[in-house]
């Protein structure tokens, strides 16, 4: 079993940044793919952000130039830096983690992110 817990998130002013970490322990293996997820109410949960273990990313194009994703393979964290944040960005951020060649997705609880002046 894997279990994640997400920090970092809060209340933030337009134009601000904000650095959300994620912390995965139990059954890790490598190669595998973390990445940030968010979700609005009434929403479906969709993609920030994802990185391999090899540190190959890909984000949202709401995310381009603004975010950037972290990854620390020994340390099984993943980390995401959001800069010059919208009130749009406002969302409960997720992470989550798929070991190579699976179909399970293990999420985090959570964390919100306010964007509002």
């Amino acid at each position: 079993q894997v279990q994640l817990v997400e920090s970092g998130g809060g209340l933030v002013q337009p134009g601000g940044s904000l650095r959300l970490s994620c912390a995965a322990s139990g059954s890790i293996f490598s190669p595998n793919t973390m990445g940030w997820y968010r979700q609005v109410p009434g929403k479906h949960r969709e993609l920030v952000a994802i990185i391999t273990s090899g540190g190959n990313t890909n984000y949202a194009d709401s995310a381009k130039g603004r975010f950037t994703i972290s990854k620390d393979n020994a340390a099984n964290t993943v980390s995401l830096q959001m800069n010059s944040l919208k009130p749009e960005d406002t969302a409960v951020y997720y992470c989550k983690l798929r070991h190579l060649y699976s179909t399970t997705d293990y999420w985090g609880q959570g964390t919100q992110v306010t964007v509002s002046s």
